[in-house]
């Protein structure tokens, strides 16, 4: 299912939400070595700006972590030895933060249909979080709910080659604004493309768009966790349920929402509808 709109109109334009969008693809055409022939160079950014669980964990970058860090690259199978990677990071980026990387690796990403879905996802669904807590409310919670991503999946897959792969992508933050949108607006309708066998596009409920997402994800990454190999073929399905979670726990302690049989609101009416009535109000704000 890949949501393309929602109807749920707003009354603020959502700037928070527009500028972490701009944000992430200026990161990504100009910060990001994106058109780059060399995949090499395109891998050395990601371990010198992306989250790695080791660096997380034990505080400190791989150049500098010493003999620990050295077998920890070995036992990842990486096709270089850990010296040799540990010299090369020494010369790219020595003065590497892992602790800034928390932050930096929630803007970068490693494709564009990495950065395409995750941007659709944020558009269709953030700008109607952000207008029920205002701007600076949502931006504190987006980036709660990234860090909250980041250190479930820390806590639950770390081991083996798992240890020093980069972990990039805001799909952690962004599941956490999807978890507070299924409890915020569970009825509205979402246009929704289903690929099942037919490829239709249908409105579907929130609840049943982001409930199936949920459980994919959950799905995945039991899969990931009863595997001593990557199971997740590199998505970091663990962050995925972290935020969600966490944004649905938000939603449901602190922030307004709709009961789950309250019927929604009706369609936002169309502008010539509006003219033709007589009315000329300035038109909501809409969901993608």
């Amino acid at each position: 299912m890949l949501p393309l709109r929602d109807e749920n109109p707003t009354t603020h334009f959502p700037f928070v939400t527009v500028a972490i969008i701009a944000l992430n693809v200026l990161a990504f055409l100009l910060w990001e070595p994106t058109f780059a022939s060399s995949q090499e160079r395109q891998q050395t950014f990601f371990f010198c700006h992306g989250l790695i669980p080791y660096e997380a964990i034990h505080h400190v970058n791989l150049a500098q972590g010493g003999e620990p860090a050295r077998q920890a690259i070995d036992q990842a199978d990486l096709g270089v030895r850990g010296q040799e990677l540990q010299r090369f990071l020494a010369k790219r980026c020595p003065h590497k933060n892992w602790l800034f990387s928390v932050f930096t690796s929630m803007f970068l990403h490693a494709g564009w249909i990495h950065i395409g879905g995750n941007m659709l996802f944020l558009w269709v669904f953030g700008n109607n979080v952000e207008d029920k807590i205002r701007p600076f409310g949502f931006l504190l919670f987006y980036l709660a709910a990234g860090i909250i991503a980041a250190v479930v999946q820390l806590a639950l897959v770390h081991a083996g080659a798992n240890d020093v792969l980069p972990n990039i992508g805001a799909s952690g933050a962004i599941a956490g604004v999807l978890g507070a949108y299924l409890f915020m607006f569970p009825r509205r309708r979402v246009l929704t493309l289903v690929i099942f066998f037919l490829i239709t596009i249908v409105y579907l409920p929130a609840y049943i768009v982001l409930g199936f997402w949920f459980v994919l994800q959950a799905f995945s990454g039991l899969l990931a966790l009863s595997s001593q190999v990557n199971a997740g073929g590199g998505v970091a399905f663990w962050a995925h349920i972290g935020g969600f979670v966490f944004g649905a726990l938000m939603a449901r302690l602190f922030f307004p929402r709709e009961r789950l049989m309250a019927r929604p609101p009706p369609p936002r009416p169309d502008l010539w509808g509006r003219r033709r009535f007589g009315r000329r109000r300035r038109p909501p704000f809409s969901g993608g």
